[in-house]
């Protein structure tokens, strides 16, 4: 099982290596370092893809719970508001609901 996890992390590393700007690709690789427990490595993904693409509100929304998980709640506020703003900028309101619970979940 562990060669299989590595093997779609090494996959999907070499993917984003080709496609850096392939949103989908990196919120995968995040997500994938997340569930692996590299927290650090998933920090730095999220942080560039919302660097490279502000409106992913998904990605807003686990990189914030990941702070949460990692006792930052100053930076998962902060997050998590970026992505509230981004969801209603885009007129989300299921997104901007569900960032509005999980930032009243931190206080």
């Amino acid at each position: 099982m562990g060669d299989h996890t590595s093997s779609r992390r090494h996959k999907l590393e070499a993917f984003v290596a080709c496609h850096p700007q392939d949103a989908f690709a990196r919120y995968g690789l995040a997500m994938e370092c997340v569930r692996e427990g590299d927290h650090d490595a998933a920090l730095d993904h999220f942080g560039r893809l919302l660097e490279a693409h502000p409106d992913y509100v998904t990605g807003y929304f686990q990189h914030g719970q990941l702070l949460a998980k990692l006792a930052r709640v100053e930076d998962a506020r902060r997050v998590l508001a970026a992505g509230l703003a981004a969801a209603q900028r885009q007129g989300d309101t299921h997104a901007a609901s569900e960032l509005r619970a999980a930032i009243d979940s931190l206080a």
